[in-house]
């Protein structure tokens, strides 16, 4: 038996140099897919635990868009029992781009800028933190004037307590204008829809000043504010848009539910509607809150 072995070595030797050469290509391949597959399943067995908040109105009859855009339409294809015997329900689905919780890709005011499609998905995703300002704008009600400028002083404020906002954050605005949703006239200033109703808008925005303190001064990846707006309500050139779009930073508009998250220690997490060409579309924001 012994002196068999040197020779069963030899020929086991010769056996797997010449697998390895046969084979090697698809061993890498493998290897790649079992490594992803056991990285997917550790990612899920060891995922941190916390709690999930939806930032996200939901799409209906009664979602706000901007005055002069198409509301949100929903007509059903079919639903009910069919003559095989099981339920099914189908729809066609039709709104503009910028209404409800949706982004805004830098296309939007920006020529030759990022569409939806093609903003990075690490962009929308990532540590974010809430500002929040809601106790320097008027509630609404009749004659109220809440076009109110978030200004870099009320960024500088939030980083004495919370601390320097740093870069690659997602930045989020609570005016406290969620509280308002799906009443158009609290909400926006105006349940009127045209042109003209554009002049009576009435809410809170961010300031073209703050846009580029946070883009260039603080480098964040997005900004998100509970507004149908980045710009405040009676803005007519959109300045905050350009500033941050021309930058490549897109915007969150219309989320909601903020005062479920603390000031930061939270992921923001939003996928919009991946539309070829957009100039924004429909998003999920959700925001994760891991268990201290």
């Amino acid at each position: 038996m012994r002196n068999r072995l040197p020779l069963f070595a030899a020929s086991w030797n010769r056996i797997c140099h010449l697998v390895w050469r046969l084979f090697w290509p698809s061993v890498c391949h493998l290897t790649v897919v079992v490594a992803l597959c056991w990285a997917s399943f550790a990612l899920a067995d060891g995922f941190p635990k916390g709690r999930w908040v939806d930032l996200s109105h939901d799409f209906a009859d009664d979602t706000l868009y901007w005055p002069t855009a198409d509301k949100f339409h929903k007509d059903t294809v079919f639903a009910g029992e069919t003559d095989k015997g099981y339920y099914y329900s189908a729809y066609n689905l039709a709104a503009a781009e910028h209404g409800g919780t949706h982004v805004d890709a830098p296309v939007h005011f920006g020529r030759g800028q990022q569409s939806v499609d093609q903003i990075p998905l690490q962009q929308l995703i990532g540590p974010a933190v809430v500002i929040r300002v809601a106790g320097q704008i008027p509630q609404a009600g009749k004659g109220a004037n809440r076009n109110y400028l978030i200004s870099v002083a009320d960024i500088e404020r939030w980083e004495q307590q919370h601390g320097k906002i740093e870069k690659d954050t997602i930045v989020l605005f609570d005016t406290g204008s969620a509280q308002y949703w799906p009443d158009p006239v609290k909400y926006l200033g105006t349940a009127e829809r045209g042109k003209a109703a554009v002049d009576k808008l009435n809410f809170p925005g961010l300031s073209p000043e703050a846009a580029i303190f946070l883009a260039d001064e603080r480098g964040i990846k997005a900004v998100g504010l509970d507004t149908p707006s980045i710009d405040y309500g009676a803005s007519k050139l959109f300045k905050a848009h350009r500033e941050l779009f021309k930058r490549n930073v897109p915007a969150l508009e219309n989320v909601t539910n903020l005062q479920a998250l603390p000031e930061k220690g939270f992921t923001l997490i939003a996928l919009p509607m991946k539309i070829r060409g957009g100039s924004g579309g429909p998003t999920r924001v959700v925001g994760f809150i891991p268990e201290d």
